[in-house]
């Protein structure tokens, strides 16, 4: 490449001339506050943005090209230049650190010593650095897959996305190493650029070589130069990878402060320099001519945040707010989940619920409970379970997707693998590891081997995965809400047989979902009209018809659901006699009926808890109120409803009938002549029955003089016979 060779004093001097007179939109110095922070050791990294150096006005195109092509270089001179313009501390700062000591030390010594002809001698810069330089690149611009990262590329500024899969620990990596020597006791200094270096053995300053003595070197750790260090993999995102192909990864060095921040099954944008580095050792004789490749970091910004790492803009906390005013907004904010499905429309608001969830409990003796809700979808072919499952991994700060016959146990909990840098024996995190304080949902979960759903069951209720095996006995966190779609056992829900049969799923495993949702496929004239039309409307427009309201971005649901995590709402005291009641009289109803539908256990009432939190959590109130219990129980009454629907055709009941005898059931129960409108709609709406099915039924018996109804609150008052 024929280009003329770079002037780099005069570049060192354009360099110091933006760091000293950029200037941001309101007028401030920029980098000059932030090296004023670095020198009061507020912060220790100094981050040059290339958007700032494109706006620069005295600065012409082929310098910006030449930081872009050259960028290790201009990282180097870019440090020389905040050497020079370093400020004094303005703060008071403890000068305990080792690192100030030995230079103030370093300083009285080379004072004393005025020869400083001595190159061994000569202090490199990067021992006297308390910083880093990083240079960013530019925010703007689709960043490259790692297939496109070519060879043209190599010393190149680049920006990639993928996701991150294995992270080693933190290491110190050698910058300087500092030698003593014993015959001159002079300090020798040698500067370590690559991954391995060899160390010197004899002094090679000029007092050992005059006096023809080959003095011994001692390598002081105490004084060397040491940064952190982190290896990090990263692989393309599935809609990047060709068809046919296997997903490319890439090793990206992450140094100073730039590591910690990535963690596996995080999707991020890094910038970085691509560099060639060769095998040593050998390694070298096996690999020939071939040398490997990797990034090495200069910036990291995550695609989608963590709840807790959310901070609200001026703009998202007003219309946060906005939204937290409306009435309707537990109704909205579960319509705007898929909207392109039709119906569901209780299933999205348990989706939403699982979105949200419950504060984790931690007693004083250490006993956890979880908050996590976990859902399982069982329902005909055809019901929009797997897009369901793929729009909440979608909304999900974090989410992993993956389907029962392709996930093994080991796939699903850990592995145990050869880490190829240290050679020793690593745990590589499966999906449920992966999916740490976020969602795994599992599609086809009815076709998973028996031996790997057992997996699953640790993780449920205890959040852990426990491992024993190569000598690695360990409990890794898998804080995650399961999300689990099933079909029935034979294809189809079969109604001719007992739900147990259907479902086919082991009791202990049932227990453990907090709602399991039966969707059945039924034949319904004006229902599967609407359908159709909806899918119609969809498939030609490209977007769901008009729901009366602007669906929320998903952007703004995952700001509204951060902001909803924050609150810790409590049961007040004079629910408990109410939650307690309605949980005895489930078990008293399920101890009655002939086929048992679900399992009711105490994870039953803890479920009606963590959803009815959640609710409260929707409205960002501190306190549960007795309406969030009830739309708890109508949630996982609605869950079996399909199933209701079912003992009602073999009754011979109709609805008007069925309201009317679960009216008189109640009265006679509480041993009064009233029940209240709300009650009842209550009541009723648990048994999968409508608000409109029940104001018939009132209108009915009233004419017939059964009951009387209040004009205003629609109260019932029995007639005593």
């Amino acid at each position: 490449m024929a280009t003329k060779n770079p002037d780099f004093v005069a570049d060192k001097a354009l360099a110091k001339d933006f760091l000293t007179n950029f200037a941001d939109s309101i007028g401030e110095r920029k980098y000059l506050n932030l090296l004023q922070d670095v020198a009061n050791r507020r912060i220790r990294a100094v981050q040059i943005e290339l958007d700032d150096l494109f706006n620069y006005k005295d600065l012409d195109e082929e310098f910006l090209q030449r930081v872009t092509e050259n960028t290790r270089r201009y990282v180097s001179i870019f440090a020389e230049a905040v050497d020079e313009l370093m400020p004094d501390p303005t703060e008071l700062f403890s000068a305990e650190d080792d690192h100030d000591i030995l230079m103030t030390q370093r300083a009285e010594d080379l004072t004393e010593s005025a020869d400083n002809s001595d190159p061994f001698r000569r202090m490199p810069p990067d021992i006297r650095r308390f910083f880093e330089v990083y240079i960013k690149a530019f925010s703007k611009g689709t960043p490259y897959t790692i297939r496109q990262v070519k060879a043209s590329h190599i010393g190149q500024l680049v920006k990639i996305s993928g996701i991150i899969t294995r992270c080693s620990d933190v290491k110190p990596l050698m910058q300087v190493a500092v030698y003593t020597c014993e015959e001159c006791g002079f300090e020798i200094y040698q500067e370590v650029t690559a991954r391995i270096f060899m160390p010197l053995f004899e002094c090679p300053s000029v007092r050992c070589k005059t006096n023809n003595t080959k003095g011994n070197l001692i390598l002081q750790l105490r004084a060397s130069k040491f940064l952190k260090f982190q290896e990090a993999k990263i692989q393309e995102l599935a809609e990047h990878v060709p068809k046919g192909h296997i997903p490319r990864s890439l090793t990206v060095h992450l140094r100073g402060e730039l590591t910690r921040k990535v963690a596996p099954g995080d999707v991020v944008e890094l910038s970085g320099i691509f560099l060639p580095i060769p095998y040593t050792g050998f390694r070298a004789l096996r690999a020939g001519l071939v040398a490997d490749t990797f990034l090495e970091a200069m910036s990291v910004s995550h695609f989608k945040k963590k709840y807790e790492e959310y901070e609200l803009s001026g703009d998202e906390q007003e219309q946060i707010e906005r939204l937290a005013e409306d009435g309707d907004i537990y109704n909205k904010l579960a319509r705007s989940l898929a909207p392109e499905i039709f119906g569901h429309e209780d299933v999205k608001k348990a989706l939403l619920l699982l979105l949200v969830g419950a504060p984790h409990r931690k007693l004083s003796d250490g006993m956890k409970i979880r908050g996590d809700l976990h859902i399982c979808l069982m329902g005909d072919p055809g019901v929009a379970k797997s897009q369901l499952l793929k729009h909440i991994i979608n909304v999900a700060p974090r989410g992993v997707y993956t389907t029962g016959r392709g996930s093994s146990g080991v796939g699903l909990t850990a592995a145990v693998q050869r880490d190829p840098v240290t050679n020793e024996m690593v745990l590589e995190g499966g999906a449920l590891v992966l999916a740490d304080m976020g969602i795994c949902a599992i599609d086809e979960f009815d076709k998973m081997e028996e031996s790997d759903r057992t997996a699953i069951h640790e993780v449920m209720e205890q959040q852990t995965v426990s491992i024993a095996k190569a000598g690695i006995t360990t409990s890794l966190n898998a804080r995650t809400a399961v999300l689990a779609a099933a079909n029935p056992a034979w294809g189809r829900y079969d109604l001719r047989r007992s739900p147990a049969e259907n479902i086919n799923l082991p009791p202990a495993l049932l227990s453990r979902f907090d709602l399991l949702w039966l969707i059945l496929d039924r034949a319904d004239m004006d229902t599967d009209l609407e359908m159709a039309r909806h899918i119609v409307h969809v498939h030609q427009k490209l977007e769901s018809p008009s729901l009366g309201f602007t669906p929320l971005e998903p952007s703004v649901l995952r700001a509204y659901i951060s902001a909803a995590r924050r609150i810790s709402p409590s049961v007040p005291r004079e629910l408990e006699e109410y939650i307690a009641t309605a949980y005895s009289s489930i078990r008293q109803e399920e101890a009655n009926s002939s086929a048992p539908h679900s399992y009711t256990t105490v994870r039953t009432l803890l479920s009606i808890l963590r959803i009815s939190i959640a609710l409260a959590r929707l409205r960002f109130s501190e306190t549960v109120a007795q309406s969030d219990v009830d739309e708890a129980l109508r949630l996982m009454q609605m869950s079996k409803f399909s199933l209701y629907s079912e003992d009602r055709q073999r009754s011979g009941l109709d609805a008007i009938s069925d309201i009317y005898s679960i009216l008189r059931d109640e009265a006679a129960r509480t041993n009064r002549l009233d029940v209240s409108y709300s009650h009842a709609l209550n009541l009723i709406s648990r048994k999968g029955y409508s608000e409109a099915q029940l104001n018939e039924c009132l209108e009915e018996y009233a004419s017939l003089n059964v009951w009387q109804i209040h004009p205003n609150t629609f109260d019932i008052r029995f007639i005593d016979a």
